[in-house]
């Protein structure tokens, strides 16, 4: 098994390196250019879809050089969320969304709901989800109760099977 990790951030690139990690410094927004077509059979998108300019061109990228991406989003639909703006009257903070507005990495602010209408007018395969709130699977509508929304992705067309890896939530 061969894993590879890009983070922009040079401290967490320093601890990864201290647990063993292989990692390079850079900004995947400038595409991935250095690895060929199918070089992994899964890229993971740890709650960063939100934080890129350009989504589309990520995914896209993302999808030339594996198989299969696992996405990781907050869920700004999640009834904590709503609730904070309703009785809070400000942007909420939450486990899932823990940064004040001013100083927040998200850029774009996105539901379950709003991802999986995403990935079909886009034409990409969700192939398995799970859906998660305080460590624990949500099955029960997922857009309003779940912090998370873990998603298997894949482009239509290609001929693939499997659900999350095992381990994975």
């Amino acid at each position: 098994m061969r894993a590879q990790g890009i983070e922009i951030d040079a401290k967490a690139v320093l601890e990864c390196v201290e647990k063993g990690l292989s990692v390079f410094q850079e900004d995947f927004e400038g595409g991935l250019s250095g690895y060929p077509d199918g070089s992994f059979d899964y890229l993971i998108l740890d709650q960063s879809l939100q934080q890129v300019r350009k989504p589309d061109q990520i995914l896209k990228e993302a999808l030339r050089v594996g198989r299969r991406i696992i996405v990781n989003i907050p869920n700004f639909a999640s009834y904590s969320v709503r609730m904070q703006i309703l009785f809070g009257g400000k942007v909420p903070v939450t486990p899932a969304l823990p940064h004040e507005w001013y100083d927040t990495p998200n850029l774009h602010f996105l539901s379950i709901s709003d991802f999986i209408d995403y990935c079909r007018m886009r034409g990409f395969a969700i192939e398995s989800s799970a859906f998660v709130r305080k460590d624990k699977r949500v099955k029960f509508r997922p857009n309003l109760m779940a912090d998370l929304g873990i998603f298997l992705i894949s482009q239509r067309g290609r001929p693939q099977t499997g659900q999350l890896p095992p381990g994975s939530p």
